[in-house]
């Protein structure tokens, strides 16, 4: 599969990145990605359909899900049944997918962060691996940052690996692309456009970001998570913990410190004092609210003047 650009969308729960997003990437000529973590089965397919209708069947569309949640294996058959282009997993490493992925002749992708992972991941049956660095939002795997990594895990492998963390320019493309990415995946930049599927408040909060304000956080999942500091973060720092109102038994192992999935609802409906707001590293280099093709056409054309820099040198 090669889309028209070299840019696939991260993909970002809980209800963040669905049909609206994924959709208008594919149509700007990227990868569009679904997440289908958190959410009802019946919900990520309706949102299969849509993202099919709104692209007319052309363009790419994957669907991303949590490895760490209960109905992992649940959600990625029922994605793959739906044949979507691809299934793409992270926070944690899935063997299974890799096997329903032959069954239902789905590619599958791993999100990875050493070059020992993306061996295991190629050995598996990975159509490609995407190297993420710490500079991420959401959850992390390491605390190295991309450009470390990524000439390490293309070194390891023959399949394509796309670099993740940190990207937002079209320097970055062209940076990867010279250290042998066949492409990138870009999360936040994406939030913060026209047709993401996240309420006004939380692109806003993307906006509105000064440099210094993410942080890191120990998620429920055990894992650090990047996301953009509010009270909700203030709250759990360190030890502390919240009060679960509810538990949706969402995850195969939990802290229970608080609940995750209840604070990403909270800032999906628009909450993003106390709910959980992810984002990458460098979100606070973000200030407009643009439309993806905008977003997109903005990036190639920065790759392309970055690539004929590179190549006067």
């Amino acid at each position: 599969m090669t889309p028209k650009v070299p840019i696939m969308q991260g993909g970002m729960g809980v209800r963040i990145s669905m049909s609206g997003l994924a959709a208008a990437v594919a149509n700007a000529g990227g990868i569009g990605i679904i997440s289908g973590t958190g959410i009802p089965v019946e919900e990520m397919i309706a949102h299969i359909r849509k993202a099919r209708e709104l692209t007319k069947g052309i363009g790419y569309i994957g669907v991303n899900v949590l490895f760490a949640m209960t109905d992992f294996a649940k959600t990625i058959k029922a994605a793959m049944a739906e044949k979507v282009d691809f299934i793409i997993s992270g926070a944690g490493f899935s063997r299974d997918m890799y096997a329903w992925g032959k069954e239902y002749r789905v590619p599958v992708i791993s999100i990875v962060s050493s070059a020992k992972l993306a061996k295991l991941a190629e050995k598996l049956g990975a159509a490609a691996v995407v190297a993420e660095g710490f500079e991420a939002g959401g959850h992390l795997g390491t605390d190295r940052p991309l450009f470390d990594i990524l000439p390490e895990v293309v070194g390891a492998v023959n399949i394509p690996v796309i670099a993740a963390g940190g990207i937002l320019k079209g320097e970055d493309v062209a940076k990867a692309i010279q250290m042998g990415a066949a492409g990138v995946q870009m999360g936040s930049r994406f939030v913060a456009s026209v047709e993401c599927d996240a309420p006004p408040a939380f692109k806003q909060k993307y906006v509105d970001a000064k440099e210094g304000d993410t942080v890191l956080v120990k998620t429920t999942v055990g894992m650090m998570g990047r996301a953009i500091r509010n009270r909700f973060t203030d709250m759990i720092s360190g030890d502390n913990k919240l009060k679960i109102e509810k538990c949706y038994e969402c995850l195969k192992n939990c802290s229970y410190r608080f609940c995750t999935l209840d604070s990403l609802f909270k800032s999906v409906s628009g909450d993003v004092n106390t709910g959980l707001v992810f984002s990458g590293a460098r979100v606070h280099e973000i200030n407009d609210i643009l439309p993806v093709k905008t977003i997109i056409d903005n990036i190639m054309r920065e790759y392309k003047e970055a690539m004929g820099r590179l190549k006067d040198h």
